[in-house]
């Protein structure tokens, strides 16, 4: 090091004295452009269930649903990922009701998109919320470890996105993690010339234990029971995969990648963008939202700062967007300190 950048010629908290030279020198910024609000839908009207392991989100009906989307608008929120509730009696080993377009996705895309055109709808592809196995793919009735088929997947998977995308969705998420899905619903939607339908790839998705309460809100976890997600989704003790996940379905045709979850995962993040350096998503998943909501009811945290420190830390490794619960209270917030 240079002696003119030693102590006492240089000093760190010269910058850091005032408010206005912290402001000039600040590297990472927070505004509601960066936000993605993940909601949950279900059938009916006038209807809005609290989900107990997430204070504070609701699963919601269309009805509501509008009332939601148009407060996400007026905060500068782009775009809204939407999430079934699926009824039981729908629930099949084969999913048939992800392909029904009359079903509550389509629907529910169709009515955002008519009602705030200009706002993004984001719908996730995968099979969980409509299989009674609560897998993400389908599996052989016959097989009793239950292995998740990944090349018939792939088919229920592109007509399910192709669903999605003739019903109005601007982006398609495939959370899966079967192998060539990217590329078997890119095919799909060329065909169907939904040639302007985005894909936002959930390619570095980990088989986590921060889901729990995600899985509650959207009723897979009685489904699941004891089985797990850890031959498909990846493990976390791995980066390198990440890399080629990411390789593989940028190739495939995704216009954007997305590392699931967050803040455990901000390394990967970093990789990443550093790595690619394309439109780099994270998702700051249900179990994140529910440590940091419990913290703050309970007094231990200040709930406010907290959020905002770990949502800043998203865009400091590297996010260009971020999915999170906290995504209309985050809003909220920056426009009433703008």
């Amino acid at each position: 090091m240079d002696d003119q950048a030693r102590f006492p010629a240089t000093r760190m908290r010269r910058m850091r004295r005032d408010d206005f030279s912290r402001r000039l020198m600040r590297e990472s910024r927070l505004t509601a452009d960066d936000l993605i609000y993940p909601v949950f839908v279900l059938e009916g009207v006038k209807r809005v269930e609290p989900i107990p392991s997430m204070p504070g989100v609701e699963r919601q009906s269309l009805d509501r649903l509008l009332k939601t989307a148009e407060r996400a608008l007026a905060l500068g929120i782009p775009a809204l990922a939407l999430f079934p509730v699926v009824d039981s009696a729908c629930k099949t080993p084969g999913a048939e009701e992800a392909l029904n377009p009359d079903g509550l996705v389509p629907r529910v895309v169709a009515a955002l998109k008519k009602e705030f055109p200009e706002l993004g709808i984001m719908t996730d592809v995968a099979l969980d919320p409509y299989t009674s196995h609560g897998q993400d793919g389908l599996i052989d009735a016959d097989d009793p470890a239950g292995y998740v088929l990944n090349d018939e997947t792939l088919e229920v998977l592109a007509r399910q996105a192709l669903v999605h995308a003739q019903a109005g969705a601007d982006i398609v998420a495939p959370s899966d993690m079967m192998d060539g899905r990217v590329g078997r619903i890119r095919s799909e939607l060329d065909r169907a010339r939904q040639i302007h339908t985005r894909i936002l790839a959930y390619s570095a998705k980990y088989a986590s234990s921060f889901y729990g309460p995600f899985r509650d809100a959207v009723g897979s976890a009685g489904s699941l029971g004891r089985g797990n997600k850890h031959s498909y989704q990846m493990d976390p003790a791995n980066t390198d995969e990440a890399l080629r996940e990411v390789a593989l379905d940028l190739a495939e045709g995704a216009d954007m990648v997305m590392v699931k979850p967050g803040m455990p995962y901000l390394d990967v993040v970093r990789r990443v963008k550093e790595e690619f350096n394309v439109p780099t998503y994270v998702y700051q998943v249900s179990g994140e939202y529910a440590m940091l909501k419990a913290a703050g009811l309970n007094g231990w945290l200040n709930e406010r700062a907290c959020v905002l420190e770990s949502l800043l830390a998203f865009k400091r490794a590297g996010a260009d967007g971020i999915l999170s619960y906290f995504a209309l209270a985050a809003a909220g917030w920056l426009k009433a300190s703008a």
